[in-house]
């Protein structure tokens, strides 16, 4: 696009400190922090003194130093205290994030990959019971909510740059996979009542903004498709992105008029697209339109992420300010034995990674959605769209009556116009064969001087008249054509409600086509049962690592021993280990066993395909029907209109044709007269013999 609309971003709030028992100015600096890069730098430099003190001292939960810590919950504004240093450590990285936020949401769309980093430190490093806003729900929302926003934000850069329109698209593309996300959590139950109020707004802004990127995403691979001449695809690609864009205009509905602004510009640019290429390839190029699922999906390119947070970077952190209360060694053998646990997941990681893609590749080549898998149930109810059409016409019962009785009425008077306009055709015919007579007994022309004038006009008029009457014989017919057509649709719809679910179209199963679905449904289930035990041991092995804390062991065990500690100590994970490979090793049978009962279910989903399309197009048809009702009475009353006026007009000229006739008449009568009186009686001639 020639120009970046920008949409809204959604920015975090930041949660308000209470107790502590910490250096008041020190506490005060930390939590009370300018809006802006500054106020960032202070947390970050709190957060690392922090940790450095944690290290040292025992408070956290549980341990002899411990004191109060208290901060007030974003979402219900209570006040929360737990007696540990690392919820004073997790609200500043809260606050942290939420700053980022705040920033990123700004003019100069910066920060959301900071702000993404430290709710994933959060998230990983942390307890999710804290609170509430730092649940990991929560926390997995914001941090998809802000790499979708940096993703945003590269966005705008890539089109004001002129980057190609494949990476544009696939740009965007992951800006909708991310908000996608997003909007999973927003719709998830428990996310909603713990979001409460707001969810509401999230929610409808990012549904907005995944049709709205969708739109571009389609717009640019258009633009791709026109830059290879591919001027059928460029035209689904952007008849997909109008389509999109319609569907985030419905769901833009109070925004605020920023958005509405972004909405109309982006429907000038991808409107004139549509139509210009539809043009184009109407009339130049001929080119097939391929359907859009034929074509190959648009990937996305996730070209941001969560910059990562290090809590004791000296270049962020300053000095150690409590460097001298515990010796570092164990703080050092503390940070090794945290980097065996960041293995230990990242090599578990990469091995559920890899299971868990091969498995998103095999679902999307197989399009099996659970849900949707047979849509029997879709067949029990007449859609909703039709039982409008229904109740609508209930309430106009003389529907199909008033239009019969108005195209009845536009017959009639068709008909007399017809039949006035041919006794004029037969009247002149019948007077130009009369001087055709008379021209054949005189021998020639008679003279023109004193003929009756108004037959020309009356001829000429009348040509008029059957030309207009012929045209509009046409449209006439095409009207009882389509009146036809939908006559019968609309005496369904305004019929009893059995006869209109009576004609929708149902599949008719076999119990072994029956038994077919039912396996196939089984082992859906399976594939989902899988899933879920894998994301559920996952969350389980990283919470265990999270509250993983030997430090106490390690201040009182020799350095020579801290390998075999460190060993000892991971064998705690084995068993959580024994049981994500055996989740992993079963993915091959089940999917083997899915392919067996697709190839089965092949004959069925055909069916039921084949079905569901004369279902969508009897459905189709009906409302189609209904809403042809309006203008086929609008056209039958311009039709009446137009006859009326017409057969005026006819009645009139039959008048001045019978008129000219008879005085033309009267005029063959004298010439004819005339003519007698001058020629000679004819001479006697004598008789013939008679033959013998």
């Amino acid at each position: 696009m020639e120009a970046v609309p920008r949409m809204p971003m959604i920015w975090l709030d930041l949660k308000e400190a209470g107790e502590f028992a910490f250096n008041a100015a020190v506490k005060k600096s930390a939590v009370s922090v300018p809006r802006d890069f500054e106020g960032c730098s202070t947390l970050r430099k709190y957060l690392g003194q922090l940790h450095f003190l944690q290290s040292r001292i025992p408070m956290g939960n549980g341990q002899d130093a411990a004191v109060p810590v208290t901060w007030t919950e974003i979402f219900s504004g209570k006040a929360v205290t737990h007696e540990d240093i690392k919820y004073e450590q997790a609200c500043v990285l809260y606050n942290l994030g939420a700053l980022h936020s705040m920033l990123g949401a700004m003019d100069k769309r910066v920060s959301e990959e900071c702000a993404a980093g430290a709710f994933t430190y959060l998230r990983d490093h942390f307890p999710h019971s804290y609170s509430v806003d730092m649940s990991h729900q929560i926390l997995s929302l914001n941090i998809n909510l802000m790499l979708g926003q940096a993703q945003e934000c590269l966005l705008e850069k890539s089109m004001l740059d002129n980057r190609k329109s494949f990476l544009v698209a696939r740009i965007s593309a992951q800006v909708v996979d991310y908000y996608k996300e997003a909007c999973r959590a927003l719709e998830n139950s428990e996310t909603a009542s713990l979001l409460g109020k707001i969810q509401k707004d999230w929610k409808k802004l990012v549904q907005m903004k995944i049709y709205y990127f969708a739109a571009v995403a389609h717009l640019h691979m258009g633009k791709q498709a026109e830059e290879q001449q591919k001027f059928g695809e460029r035209v689904i690609y952007f008849q997909s992105a109008l389509d999109k864009l319609n569907e985030a205009i419905k769901l833009a509905k109070g925004q605020p008029e920023t958005v509405q602004e972004a909405l109309r510009f982006t429907m000038d640019v991808i409107g004139g697209k549509y139509n210009s290429a539809k043009k184009d390839n109407d009339f130049i190029y001929h080119e097939a339109v391929p359907a859009l699922d034929t074509l190959q999906s648009v990937k996305g390119a996730p070209l941001v992420k969560a910059l990562p947070v290090n809590p004791t970077d000296p270049a962020v952190t300053g000095p150690d300010i409590f460097a001298k209360l515990v010796p570092m060694a164990a703080h050092e053998a503390s940070s090794l034995y945290s980097e065996e646990k960041a293995k230990l997941l990242r090599d578990v990681m990469a091995k559920i990674e890899a299971k868990n893609e091969v498995l998103d590749q095999f679902m999307d080549s197989m399009q099996l959605d659970p849900e949707t898998v047979d849509n029997l149930d879709m067949y029990n109810h007449i859609p909703p769209v039709l039982m409008e059409k229904c109740a609508a016409l209930s309430v106009r019962p003389d529907t199909v009556r008033n239009l019969v009785q108005s195209m009845q009425v536009l017959s009639g008077v068709f008909t007399d116009v017809e039949a006035s306009l041919k006794e004029i055709r037969d009247l002149l015919e019948e007077d130009e064969a009369q001087e055709q007579k008379l021209q054949e007994l005189l021998g020639r022309v008679p003279p023109a001087p004193g003929s009756p004038p108004g037959l020309a006009e009356v001829s000429k008029e009348c040509s008029k008249y059957l030309e207009l009457h012929e045209k509009a014989s046409f449209t006439n017919t095409e009207l009882h054509r389509a009146m036809n057509l939908h006559l019968g649709n609309l005496r369904l719809l305004g019929g009893p409600l059995e006869q209109v679910r009576a004609a929708l179209p149902t599949p008719s199963l076999s119990e072994d086509d029956k038994q077919v679905l039912q396996n196939l449904k089984r082992i859906l289930a399976k594939v989902q049962e899988m899933r879920d035990q894998r994301m559920s041991l996952e969350q389980q092995l990283r919470e265990m690592i999270q509250k993983d804390d030997i430090t106490t062991s390690l201040v009182t065990t020799d350095r020579s021993e801290m390998k075999k500690l460190f060993e000892e100590q991971l064998k705690k994970y084995d068993q959580l280990k024994v049981y994500l490979e055996q989740n992993l090793a079963a993915q091959e049978n089940v999917l083997k066993a899915l392919t067996d009962a697709n190839v089965k279910y092949a004959a069925v989903r055909k069916a039921l395909a084949e079905v569901e399309h004369k279902w969508n197009t009897t459905v189709q048809t009906l409302v189609a029907s209904y809403e042809a009702y309006e203008d086929l009475m609008k056209k039958s009353q311009e039709g009446k209109d137009f006859y009326t006026d017409l057969e005026g007009k006819a009645a009139k000229l039959l008048e001045r044709a019978r008129a000219a006739c008879q005085a033309s008449e009267a005029h063959r009568q004298q010439l004819l007269e005339r003519e007698m009186k001058k020629q000679p009686p004819p001479r006697p001639t004598a008789p013939k013999p008679p033959l013998q």
